[in-house]
């Protein structure tokens, strides 16, 4: 199915159009791809950079597209009207545009007397998650990582590190990719975290990086303080551009996030050891149980990653 590599080409350009989301396309015709596109840094849009390549052969075709084609002038003009334009006979969508201002693409389409299928699929919501929840309800995407032993201890008495190496790479690749990385002030005092990513490739730079609870930090911390409710916070460092968060605290702070509705997903590295007494645990007591979704594990290193979603984008 040509949706499939759509979101295969959005895939490995991922990022390419941050702070925007990275779009897939692909032009069929005739059971044939005659044509594919991905959203250019700064310039055109997915569909526009297929239709570009397909020429005279995008009319009466099938354009499957991730995301939903905006509809409104941007940066660039909306993606519906070239569609229509292009004389494409029918539209396969993967995922809707949640910006209430680019949103209706699949109306408008429509209206012109085109064939349009949304599909809704996860792995379409999933490839642009961060920028899903920023631009729709105007706060960071949430992830908390953490590393636990077999028995869900976040300490290990007398190791500096629970997970291993692999994984610890990991996890600089993931502040690298993030636009901010948190940690309470507990995880502060306890261990002076630096946060910064290192010895990967960082394309957007270093994340910002912040300390949630009530200070003062101490005096040789490169961390932002944070000391509002967590709520304001977040739209506070929405409205900074900050679309993705990465939690590294400790237990409080994430069960707070958990509590209060604004954690959408867990990475948990999953160590091949056993602590138990009486040391840490991933969470702190919840109120009710909570149940997660799409979860999937994969081994890094000798490790596992467990990877599952609070809240769906």
């Amino acid at each position: 199915m040509s949706l499939a590599r759509a979101l295969e080409l959005a895939a490995t350009a991922a990022g390419r159009a941050y702070p925007k989301p990275t779009v897939g396309a692909v032009v069929m015709q005739d059971g044939l791809v005659v044509a594919e596109g991905v959203t250019e840094a700064g310039g055109r849009h997915a569909e526009v950079v297929a239709l570009d390549a397909a020429g005279a052969a995008a009319r009466d075709s099938t354009l499957y597209v991730t995301l939903e084609p905006c509809s409104h002038q941007g940066t660039t003009p909306p993606c519906t009207e070239r569609v229509i334009a292009e004389g494409v006979a029918r539209v396969v969508v993967g995922a809707r545009d949640p910006n209430p201002e680019a949103g209706g693409g699949i109306e408008v389409l429509r209206a012109a007397g085109v064939e349009v299928e949304l599909l809704d699929a996860w792995e379409a919501r999933a490839q642009n998650e961060a920028w899903r929840v920023w631009v729709s309800e105007g706060r960071p995407f949430v992830t908390y990582k953490a590393a636990v032993s077999l028995d869900g201890a976040v300490v290990v008495p007398g190791r500096r590190w629970v997970s291993g190496e692999a994984s610890r790479r990991l996890v600089h690749e993931l502040r690298a990719s993030s636009d901010a990385v948190a940690v309470g002030m507990g995880t502060v005092r306890a261990d002076a975290p630096r946060l910064d990513a290192r010895d990967v490739p960082m394309p957007r730079g270093q994340p910002r990086r912040l300390a949630f609870g009530r200070g003062p930090l101490p005096q040789e911390s490169e961390l932002e303080l944070r000391s509002g409710p967590l709520e304001e916070e977040l739209r506070t460092l929405a409205s900074e551009g900050v679309q993705s968060l990465l939690l590294e605290g400790g237990p409080t702070l994430a069960t707070a996030f958990l509590e209060a509705g604004l954690l959408d997903k867990l990475l948990v590295f999953v160590a091949p050891m056993l602590v138990g007494g009486e040391a840490p645990r991933l969470l702190a007591p919840l109120r009710s149980a909570r149940p997660l979704s799409h979860l999937s594990a994969r081994l890094v290193g000798e490790d596992v990653l467990l990877e599952a979603y609070a809240r769906e984008p």
